[in-house]
């Protein structure tokens, strides 16, 4: 038996190649399937199964395409009902895999159709836990994702949660290893671990929601309290992983169109387009396209996209450093936008050298922005997360979430400087471009973010632990 665990960090999620005996399960793919029908040949293995826990909302999965690929049925669980063809599992229906086998327990509360899969070896022994949403390591999934009925509020679904765990996965033995479906940096949770693998007893002894003690009551009000709202991209990618989508070649040969100045011009302009610059973000601060908005590849960059573009079919025009223009169309894919139209030949310096119109951002460093706090009482704005914000902020700044920025736009000022700052420089020139292309201009990127600003000796707020405001 071999059990494989293929981790993207940009998504933070988990998918999974099992193989027993020269027959191989999938749980859980990534849109772009390549790399597992090559991992199947090349250990002269042939792909079986395809499993889901669930209709996915912060990625667009494999599953359709590797089947379509392979042959191999798509299995769903109980209450699943895909636009396309499918196994339906029923609550612990056997699939055999070699000389192991694999058990659809019905785990709903995320989602009504989460599925877990159980894992036994050739013995019949309980092995690993493929979880989904349902278990993370240090937190359970949040029950206000699902495409539910008007009859189930959230609370109702933290309540099927309560019941699936404690009648599904915690009899199960401590020594059973859990595979989540996402780790730390997921939007599918709260207070995920960074690790991406453990045992089950462990997560019975630190996770917040298998204590054992626990009433339904405790539970439902511990997972449902400070959820913010998801991502607004989310449904569009249940959407697109319930009623499938197109081949991830043809989203990718449509987009790498090299595109002239002249012709990226005319297209920005004739179309709804986009221009959406994803070179790092020093470069993007010395010169970039007026009111192209700023999101890196070498950060966050396709959970920020579905977050603050929203719109799946938001046809985009890329500005990206050579060599990078398959990976950029690939890491938009996984979050559903497939409407790259190009991106500009010869990207940013072509761009110059064809005369065109040219903005850049003004960033100083964080011992300059203290230079500037001494000296007078200048506008902060932060725009970190809240539980960033609240751990220590400068003294007098503006929570702005990055993730709500456009609600904040009345309260930056109209005429004189203000200084924007984020962690380590990323987030703060993604919210910059963003202001930048709705017409505000006065602002200040400082570089290095909180990091920066802590080595500089800047006063910030005292520490608060987030997790301790709720008790």
């Amino acid at each position: 038996m071999k059990i494989e665990q293929i981790y993207t960090g940009c998504l933070a999620q988990g998918a999974y190649y099992i193989e027993s005996e020269g027959e191989v399960a999938i749980i859980d793919p990534l849109r772009e399937v390549k790399n597992y029908i090559a991992k199947a040949e090349s250990n002269n293995a042939k792909i079986k199964y395809i499993f889901e826990t669930h209709f996915h909302a912060d990625f667009v999965s494999g599953h359709v395409t590797l089947s379509k690929e392979t042959g191999a049925p798509i299995v769903y669980g109980p209450t699943a009902n895909p636009s396309f063809d499918a196994i339906i599992a029923e609550d612990n229906q056997v699939f055999k895999l070699g000389k192991v086998t694999i058990t659809a327990l019905h785990t709903p509360g995320h989602t009504m159709e989460s599925t877990t899969y159980l894992l036994k070896d050739e013995n019949g022994k309980d092995h690993a836990i493929f979880s989904g949403d349902t278990l993370f390591l240090g937190d359970v999934g949040r029950p206000d994702l699902a495409q539910k009925a008007a009859d189930m509020t959230m609370e109702d679904l933290a309540g099927l949660s309560f019941d699936s765990l404690r009648s599904k996965i915690m009899p199960l033995a401590d020594d059973v290893t859990v595979y989540p479906g996402h780790g730390a940096g997921s939007a599918c949770g709260k207070n995920m671990m960074k690790e991406t693998v453990d045992t089950l007893g462990n997560q019975k002894a630190m996770n917040y929601a298998l204590r054992a003690d626990m009433t339904k009551a405790e539970f439902v009000k511990e997972v449902t309290d400070g959820l913010l709202p998801p991502p607004k991209y989310f449904p569009l990618n249940v959407k697109m992983n319930k009623e499938g989508y197109e081949d991830i070649d043809t989203v990718i040969k449509k987009g790498t169109k090299a595109l002239s100045p002249e012709a990226f011009e005319a297209a920005a302009n004739e179309t709804e387009a986009l221009v959406l610059d994803v070179r790092h973000q020093s470069e993007f601060i010395k010169g970039h396209i007026p009111r192209s908005i700023f999101i890196g590849l070498k950060g966050g960059f396709a959970p920020w996209v579905g977050a603050l573009i929203a719109d799946v079919k938001q046809p985009l025009l890329l500005v990206v450093d050579k060599g990078n223009e398959e990976e950029a169309i690939t890491r938009l894919s996984r979050v559903g936008f497939d409407n790259t139209l190009g991106y500009l030949d010869g990207s940013f310096e072509a761009w110059k050298e064809a005369g065109k119109e040219t903005d850049d951002l003004i960033s100083i460093s964080a011992e300059e922005f203290k230079e500037r706090l001494e000296k007078a009482t200048i506008p902060v704005f932060d725009v970190r997360k809240e539980g960033e914000f609240i751990a220590g902020h400068v003294e007098n700044a503006n929570f702005t979430p990055l993730d709500d920025l456009n609600a904040h736009l009345s309260g930056f000022p109209k005429n004189e400087p203000f200084y924007v700052y984020c962690g380590g420089g990323y987030r703060s020139v993604i919210a910059a471009s963003i202001l930048k292309s709705r017409g505000i201009h006065n602002l200040v990127d400082v570089a290095g973010g909180m990091g920066a600003i802590k080595k500089a000796g800047i006063p910030v707020s005292d520490f608060v632990c987030p997790s301790t405001l709720k008790k």
